[in-house]
């Protein structure tokens, strides 16, 4: 079964939607730099309405150590995701399982990558664009992920309800993740679209596994 991961929520009645149509990790960034930044305050608030048995990961981007303690002594994340170039040393040092996101193009390897990060929980596979570190709905060629990757593969970078099924279809991932595919406007989502999203990774599963 694909896993789904909705991310970059600021909004408690988006957290609570994708909650209710089945996502079972939800996202909250802290890169200032990104427009789905969210404080601390907004997430203690976002983290109180999220439910049992949904993931709540906590992103960052070339985080200091101390920023991420702090926010792990007010935040009850689950799982932390890095999408700078955070060394494996620094990712695994908080206590908290991780994902180390890996920005695709031709000449990266990702069996290497996957040697580097071998404690990673995953490697989340986004667009590499220059100047950004994810969030930018691009997709990059699923042709260049090699179907031997000893680590978990959470797919990212361009996803909607149009093309998840196809996604799912190509890479099988472990999870699929999803930003500004499901949104209205940049840090607000769409309830209907998240639901569609979740529902076309649920029929292909049905579909791949008859």
């Amino acid at each position: 079964m694909t896993r789904t991961k909705i991310c970059g929520i600021t909004r408690v009645e988006d957290a609570q939607a994708a909650a209710r149509s089945g996502a079972d990790a939800l996202g909250l960034v802290f890169y200032e730099k990104s427009p789905r930044h969210v404080s601390v305050r907004q997430a203690v608030e976002l983290a109180k309405t999220i439910p049992p048995f949904v993931t709540v990961v906590g992103l960052f981007v070339n985080p200091s150590e101390d920023e991420v303690r702090e926010l792990l002594r007010h935040v009850p994340l689950d799982v932390l995701q890095f999408h700078g170039e955070e060394p494996p040393e620094f990712c695994a040092q908080f206590g908290r399982p991780y994902l180390k996101a890996i920005r695709v193009r031709l000449g990266v390897d990702l069996l290497q990558c996957a040697a580097r990060y071998a404690g990673a929980q995953g490697l989340l596979l986004d667009a590499y664009i220059e100047g950004t570190h994810g969030g930018t709905g691009e997709s990059f060629d699923w042709a260049l992920i090699p179907h031997d990757l000893p680590l978990p593969v959470v797919l990212s970078g361009g996803l909607h309800a149009g093309n998840v099924a196809q996604a799912v279809r190509v890479v099988r991932p472990y999870a699929v993740d999803v930003s500004s595919g499901v949104e209205a406007a940049k840090g607000i989502k769409d309830a209907a679209k998240i639901a569609a999203f979740i529902n076309e990774v649920k029929n292909i599963d049905l579909q791949l596994s008859r």
